[in-house]
């Protein structure tokens, strides 16, 4: 946590991997040094582990913090980081984190985001680095960015279910009335221009459709049940989610899927069947294209206990 970290940013990851029985993660928050720490609006943390905790962690989240722009986080930090890094840690950002991690050359050459209102300071003050100013969340492996404090919650559940699965990652947000996903996929658009919430236009269509995904859904039911012409909901749909309505539909599919594969004995034709996708050859050459795997070779890795 450095000097100035916002409380959203410190909050989201604690919650999401919060130390319980039901999660295999243990969470500390440390600093620079032990002791307090001025946060940012108005709030102070007090951090009860140095940077010595670094060296056990594998996902090491840096919160956002104010005047990113101005100074790079302290020499010491940036070590630790680095460090970190080196031994195979995961790095993940959230908001105007992202300027600590470019301080340490990790993001040079590699893509990367931040809230909008830094995007262009983050392109001027660490040139090396692709920023791309019109998605949530960017997963570059090693190292993972987000944009603004609400895209750092994306990025928490986009980590859990790639760690732990779809149903732990559905689990965690339904605990936090959060949405799973927010456009079916890890390419997750922000339409800058738009001033109302992510997909709030077409949120009751795209409820709808989740709790129908074994029904035949095409564009022209899509439009009907949002109650415009098929050319504009195409139109808008992209424009809010980054994919046309039938990706979306495909990769709220796959997603399901994935889900009956973890925790039911569901054969994988009984599987294609209840998401739609018809039979067992077609639910096997989207997962392949999308998640570049089987669903039996899924399953094995995400079933616990046998």
């Amino acid at each position: 946590m450095l000097e100035g970290a916002k409380p959203l940013d410190v909050g989201i990851p604690a919650q999401v991997f919060t130390t319980r029985a039901s999660m295999p993660y243990e969470v500390r928050v440390c600093g620079a040094t032990p002791g307090l720490v001025t946060g940012g609006d108005g709030l102070a943390y007090y951090v009860a582990d140095g940077l010595d905790a670094l060296a056990w962690a594998d996902i090491v989240f840096v919160p956002g913090y104010r005047f990113p722009d101005r100074d790079d986080p302290p020499q010491a930090v940036l070590e630790a980081l680095i460090a970190a890094h080196d031994r195979g840690a995961r790095l993940a950002a959230i908001s105007t984190g992202a300027f600590a991690l470019a301080a340490t050359g990790l993001l040079d050459g590699r893509r990367a985001t931040t809230h909008w209102h830094y995007t262009r300071a983050l392109m001027a003050r660490h040139p090396l680095v692709r920023v791309d100013e019109n998605v949530l969340f960017v997963d570059e492996g090693s190292v993972l960015t987000s944009a603004g404090a609400a895209s750092g919650i994306d990025l928490c559940l986009h980590i859990l279910r790639g760690d732990l699965g779809v149903a732990a990652s559905n689990h965690a947000a339904r605990r936090l009335v959060a949405a799973p996903y927010r456009s079916g996929g890890q390419a997750q658009y922000v339409p800058r221009s738009v001033p109302e919430p992510l997909g709030e236009r077409f949120a009751a269509t795209r409820e709808w459709a989740l709790h129908r995904l074994g029904e035949p859904l095409t564009l022209d039911v899509l439009a009907r049940q949002a109650g415009v012409s098929p050319r504009t909901f195409s139109r808008r749909f992209v424009e809010e989610t980054g994919y046309t309505p039938m990706q979306w539909v495909m990769r709220a599919r796959i997603d399901l899927a994935r889900e009956l594969l973890e925790r039911s004995q569901l054969s994988v034709e009984q599987i294609a069947t209840d998401v739609g996708l018809g039979t067992g050859a077609n639910l096997r050459l989207h997962f392949q294209r999308i998640l570049g795997t089987t669903p039996s070779e899924y399953r094995r890795t995400f079933t616990r206990g046998e």
